[in-house]
């Protein structure tokens, strides 16, 4: 009687809907994600689920597209994908005075380079703006707003407008109110990043592609630089 071979477990017990990612290497994403927003507001739109390297940059809601390539001689399709066009990119950022090295895509330079800077594009209070920050952005506009310069911009605002200081009211990403200790350890944490260099990078870690000189500027504030 010949031997029993082991029999293998179906690949849909590896994969979960909609995609082909192993379950325990998708769960990483959102572990890093929770821990790395634990001690930050909840961001409204939530994670990206399909283009998961979208969390870790400025994105503007671009992710990777798919169709066909269809022979105009024999009408043969092809299958084909189009990326966004990311690339590396140090940026300045006025209230925390230093140089960021982002993950970002041409569109959100321009978009950027049209706002007057990083800061203000990561400061835009409209719902669109807000979507297109993603959960990279999310945290870097948390991290804008606790500069002493930023919340003496948004102290003058209401002064000008009558309105009587804001109580300031801390709120994890769980929802619960946090501590100033949780939220000074969570600055100290993101700025241990800039403590060897003058850059910081809130993307994966992978291989830095090579960088194109794309709207290439002399390093000064406001303006985006390579």
């Amino acid at each position: 009687m010949p031997p029993r071979l082991a029999s293998q477990p179906a690949l849909s017990s590896f994969t979960r809907c909609f995609s082909t990612t192993p379950r325990t290497l998708a769960k990483s994403t959102e572990k890093r994600l929770a821990f790395e927003h634990s001690a930050i507001p909840p961001y409204p739109y939530g994670a990206s689920r399909w283009y998961k390297q979208s969390n870790f940059g400025l994105y503007g809601m671009q992710k990777i597209r798919f169709g066909n390539m269809v022979s105009e001689r024999n009408e043969i399709k092809t299958r084909r994908y189009w990326r966004p066009n990311v690339h590396q990119k140090r940026l300045w950022s006025v209230a925390l005075g230093k140089f960021l090295r982002l993950r970002v895509t041409a569109r959100v330079l321009r978009t950027v380079d049209k706002c007057g800077g990083l800061d203000e594009y990561l400061l835009g209070d409209k719902a669109g703006r807000i979507k297109e920050l993603g959960m990279g952005g999310w945290k870097l506009r948390w991290r804008v707003m606790q500069s002493e310069s930023v919340k003496a911009r948004f102290r003058a605002e209401r002064e000008a407008l009558g309105l009587p200081p804001k109580e300031e009211v801390l709120i994890g990403e769980d929802g619960l109110p946090v501590t100033q200790e949780q939220v000074a350890e969570e600055i100290q944490r993101y700025d241990d990043a800039l403590a060897g260099d003058v850059e910081i990078d809130i993307g994966e870690d992978e291989p830095q592609a090579k960088d194109v000189q794309f709207m290439a500027e002399e390093g000064k504030p406001g303006k985006v630089t390579v």
